[in-house]
This record gives structure tokens, C-alpha cells and sequence, in this order.
């Protein structure tokens, strides 16, 4: 009995829920990682062979090919999410359309939390960039990774003033 006991603690501990900083380490595992030469990346051919590539089609038209030298910022947080065990990280290549999803979810709000999804908008406009929060800066910035930000994996340190929102993933504690 004692054994068993022992086996399903070790168990629990073995397939626990990802955490924020779980979800961080695969990310800046990426930093420096770039596109190649027409656009793309790594992350843009992994998206294409997933189930986000079939639905954005569904939902939005095109084909799947469109999204080898799309804008790849958003491919890249929903590939650390499935990279890192996260659920509830959502999955998508629009970034209006995945800021959405969150809002559906009841996972949407104005405080920068470490690894919360957050979304840009630069000059006023729609949402137009995506990445994780590290952390909260508590000086009117937060500092970020983020993917395809100068054409790489990048730590940015952003104005919260270019900040939509935030998006929560499901994270254990």
C-alpha cells in the first residue's frame, strides 16, 4: 500500500500542470532563434502542420501555404504553449482573432502577470503584435519575449501604453 501511495505521488508530481515559468523557459530557450531569407520560420512551418493552421483556414479562407511567410509573432506563443504542456494558451496566427478567444474564455484583463499573453496595438490601432510577459517592470513598462520582432525571438522591454490586453493561460500554480 505504502508503495502505491509512494507511485501515485510521484505520478502527480511527474504530470503536473505547467506553470508560467514553465511556459517562460521553452520561450527564451528560442531568443535569437530568426526567419529565414522569404519570411518565415520554424515556427511558421510547425504552425502549417497543426490543427490552428486548419481552423484559421476555416474560419478566415485561404490555404494553408498562406501562412509559410505570414507575420509569425502569434505562431510563435502558440507554439510554446503546446511546446510547454500549457492549456488554455489558445492557438492562432490572427492576433485580433486569439485576443478574442481569451475574451470568450473569461481570461482577459489589464494586469501584466509572468506569462500572460499580451497584445499590442501600436499608434492607436488594432491588435497588431503578440508575445509573453516575463514581468511586470512597475515603471510603465514590462519587459517581454516575443516572436518575430525584428525578424527574431527577442526579450523586449514595451510601454504598457501599446498594451490592448492581456490574456491568461491556464497555468498551475
Amino acid at each position: 500500500m505504502i508503495v502505491l501511495v509512494a507511485a501515485i505521488l510521484i505520478g502527480i508530481r511527474l504530470h503536473r500542470s505547467p506553470t508560467a515559468g514553465d511556459a517562460l523557459k521553452v520561450a527564451l530557450s528560442q531568443v535569437g532563434t530568426t526567419e529565414d531569407a522569404a519570411g518565415g520560420s520554424k515556427f511558421n512551418r510547425w504552425f502549417m502542420s497543426s490543427p490552428f493552421a486548419k481552423a484559421g483556414v476555416a474560419r478566415d479562407g485561404g490555404s494553408i501555404g498562406d501562412y509559410a511567410n505570414a507575420s509569425w509573432c502569434d505562431m510563435f506563443v502558440t507554439w510554446v504553449g503546446v511546446q510547454s504542456g500549457v492549456k488554455g494558451i489558445g492557438g492562432d496566427a490572427y492576433t485580433p482573432a486569439h485576443a478574442e478567444w481569451f475574451k470568450e474564455q473569461g481570461r482577459w484583463g489589464a494586469t501584466p502577470r509572468p506569462g500572460a499573453v499580451v497584445f499590442f496595438s501600436w499608434n492607436g490601432g488594432g491588435i497588431e503584435h503578440v508575445g509573453l510577459v516575463i514581468k511586470d517592470n512597475h515603471d510603465g513598462t514590462i519587459q517581454t519575449v516575443e516572436g518575430n520582432t525584428d525578424d527574431a525571438v527577442r526579450v523586449r522591454t514595451r510601454s504598457k501604453d501599446d498594451v490592448v490586453g492581456y490574456g491568461y493561460p491556464e497555468y498551475s500554480a
